[in-house]
């Protein structure tokens, strides 16, 4: 009797879930509602009740949990393991001609591309990740590398499903899709706001992404959001379509939320006629889109067709045209950013464009400036399209006035007062005070502890920012001052928390050369040039005396000799190193000439930052694997993945991270994944842990 009354309720509230979840699938994801909603409502209180008399029974993904109770004090970060990628735009008909002709020149034929076109919604990107079939986490776009936790938000969305249907799908799915705000619902928000005299949104998409962003989850509950999927990111234990627009239906199968007017079409003039036929449908739509989205359909052509930079060349976006309208340049102030480019930026009579009011405009840099020839005193034509910064677009020459300004470009920083330095073929202007500035200190000090850097143990990002808002440090050189009993004061720091800091701080003293001059964040010297730097100037005679005596005279000579060498070198010096060219020259030269980053690097050397004589590269004979490029995946037992990599270096190899028709081969240890597949469809040599140590041995 007892086990007949412990099973009776758990099959009936998973029968109850089922029900529910089918309909919630049928209302929000399909609009093809099955019961009325009176209905709808007795089988929710009938499960509540259920799980209120049996609350060991609940679980995550029931209907019933899917807002918060708590709170949350901030949001956590969250690191994409597949970064959210941005798109490339075009804006006529003829850019999308050329997008399609640099696609062929790619592939080097002349048969029609299959696409896939979508309407680009208005919204707010996110990520959920299902384990099993659950929703586990959901994420913001961030800046394509790092978003924020939006996990009790997301779960709100009644279109969002919290366990998948069906049974085959992945062990891990990533989901990206676009959240947005229906203009129904909008229009409602905004009405019951007025009337009860709060703030209302300005437009659709800074209502979802408001709501989204809300620490207590029951007040993005209240929010009408929706969300349309439209992308994978990490998958594993599925095999999965070879198409985009199968990869979506596979999507909906799933219970997640498609955009219907998704279509296939072929060729250039396919995504023409489907960009006249969604822009005439715009204002019939129920949200908001700024555009449509043209996706080469057939992921081996997507693959031939890689990246670059931060946007895949086998997508593009075709904005709408943007909305224009005419305001006057009060005045240009020059801006910092965190790597010290320099950015005119026009102050306007506040103008409403696009949904908002702007009062200040973009010019990108002086030679956009110089291009549209901008001055104070003009009236400017500004142009907000989608959620893009405005930007002066041009300028109404016929309303100048006589007394209109030219905008001159400062020789000094706004902020510090370094030098600001442009280099003839560069359209941005920089500060050169990137250890000293204090629009870059903060950026400058979370470089410095990154792993490719000093490597300190413990300093991520957001500690760093604790550091620097208590004021515990300002640059770099004053890590090395902190104390444990500061440190332990910091919300979420104990005692020993702190001692594991400072004793990371420590550890990190003893490094490498290359590791502190590329900590250092000297403008386009990365990790390799750094080494080539170093092992360089460790086999050069050549140093002038008397020249930055504040180094060459201290106790400190023995150790930075090598350091001397770089920083006294001459263009032409340095650009006999490989991997340095004229512009890389020009910025050491520029970052060594300061008088303050010279303060800083010695109170780094006067704090005990010290390091191994660097060694002189190999002759090209002592280098057996010169040529050969190699990748390491999955889990090694017997050796740390950082010490194959150097030891493999050390004889000549190249090693990537990603697996292409270039790699020689892969070293593959326990539970490798993608990589492994795609090195096995290449027909790349696959080689265990054993044989990388035979082979480095």
């Amino acid at each position: 009797m007892n086990i007949k009354n412990k099973i009776m309720p758990k099959q009936k509230i998973e029968k109850l879930r089922k029900q529910i979840q089918s309909h919630n699938h049928l209302y929000y994801v399909l609009d093809d509602p099955e019961v009325s909603d009176s209905e709808y409502d007795r089988l929710m209180r009938e499960l509540q009740t259920l799980e209120a008399e049996n609350s060991e029974l609940i679980t995550e993904d029931s209907p019933t949990q899917r807002v918060g109770a708590i709170p949350l004090s901030e949001f956590d970060q969250v690191t994409h393991e597949v970064p959210m990628l941005s798109l490339g735009n075009v804006f006529s008909e003829e850019e999308l001609h050329a997008f399609d002709k640099r696609l062929h020149d790619r592939l080097d034929n002349d048969d029609e591309i299959e696409y896939v076109a979508e309407p680009k919604l208005d919204g707010l990107a996110v990520s959920l990740l299902y384990k099993q079939g659950k929703l586990v986490q959901a994420a913001t776009r961030g800046d394509g590398t790092t978003g924020e936790n939006i996990t009790q938000n997301v779960r709100t969305i009644q279109s969002i499903p919290l366990k998948l249907m069906g049974d085959d799908y992945p062990d891990i799915l990533e989901v990206r899709g676009e959240v947005i705000m229906p203009k129904d619902g909008f229009e409602a928000f905004n009405a019951k706001a007025r009337a009860a005299g709060e703030k209302t949104f300005v437009n659709p998409r800074n209502a979802a992404a408001g709501s989204l962003r809300q620490l207590d989850s029951r007040i993005t509950a209240q929010r009408p959001l929706d969300m349309y999927c439209y992308a994978m990111g990490k998958v594993e234990g599925a095999t999965l379509p070879n198409t985009h627009f199968e990869t979506l239906q596979q999507l909906g199968r799933w219970g997640l939320r498609i955009n219907p007017e998704i279509k296939v079409v072929q060729g250039v003039k396919g995504c023409a006629d489907y960009y006249q036929e969604i822009g005439e449908k715009r204002q019939s739509l129920s949200y908001e889109i700024d555009g449509v989205v043209y996706k080469t359909n057939h992921f081996d052509l997507q693959e031939k067709l890689g990246f670059v930079s931060r946007a895949p060349r086998w997508a593009t976006a075709h904005k709408f045209p943007a909305q224009e309208e005419m305001s006057k340049v009060l005045d240009v102030e020059f801006q910092v950013g965190r790597t010290g480019a320099i950015t005119p930026v026009a102050r306007l009579e506040p103008t409403f464009v696009g949904g908002v009011t702007v009062s200040n405009a973009t010019l990108h840099n002086m030679d956009e400036v110089e291009r549209k020839d901008v001055r104070i005193g003009d009236t400017v034509i500004i142009r907000r399209a989608g959620d893009v910064i405005p930007e002066v677009a041009r300028v109404v020459v016929e309303r100048r006035p006589d007394d209109a300004l030219k905008i001159i470009l400062p020789k000094e920083c706004p902020v510090c007062g370094s030098e600001v330095a442009r280099l003839d073929d560069e359209a941005i202007a920089r500060c050169t005070g990137g250890l000293f500035c204090n629009a870059q200190r903060k950026e400058a000090i979370k470089h410095f502890a990154s792993r490719k850097a000093m490597d300190i143990d413990g300093l991520g990002d957001k500690l760093v920012d604790q550091l620097f808002d208590a004021k515990l440090i300002e640059h770099v050189d004053d890590l090395f001052l902190l104390k444990v009993e500061e440190v332990a004061k910091l919300e979420r720091m104990g005692e020993k928390s702190a001692e594991n800091l400072i004793n990371a701080l420590k550890a990190s003293k003893h490094t490498e050369l290359h590791r502190f001059i590329y900590a250092l964040g000297i403008r386009e010297v990365g990790e390799a040039t750094a080494k080539s730097l170093a092992s360089h100037f460790s086999s050069v005679r050549y140093y002038r005396k008397n020249y930055y005596n504040q180094l060459t005279r201290s106790r400190f000579l023995p150790r930075i000799r090598e350091l001397q060498k770089i920083m006294q070198a001459s263009e032409t010096k340095l650009q006999e190193v490989d991997d340095v060219g004229p512009i890389v020259a020009a910025h050491l030269q520029s970052f060594f000439k300061q008088e303050h980053n010279r303060v800083v690097i010695k109170k780094l050397l006067a704090a005990g930052i010290t390091w191994q004589k660097p060694k002189v590269p190999a002759k090209k004979e002592a280098l057996p694997l010169l040529g050969n490029i190699y990748v390491l995946t999955g889990k090694l037992s017997q050796i740390p993945r950082n010490k194959a990599k150097a030891q493999l270096e050390a004889l000549g190899a190249k090693v990537t991270g990603s697996v292409s028709k270039k790699t020689t081969a892969i070293f593959a240890g326990e539970k490798a994944g993608s990589k492994l597949d795609k090195a096995e469809k290449l027909g790349i040599e696959v080689f265990n842990e054993d044989e990388l140590l035979a082979l480095i041995n």
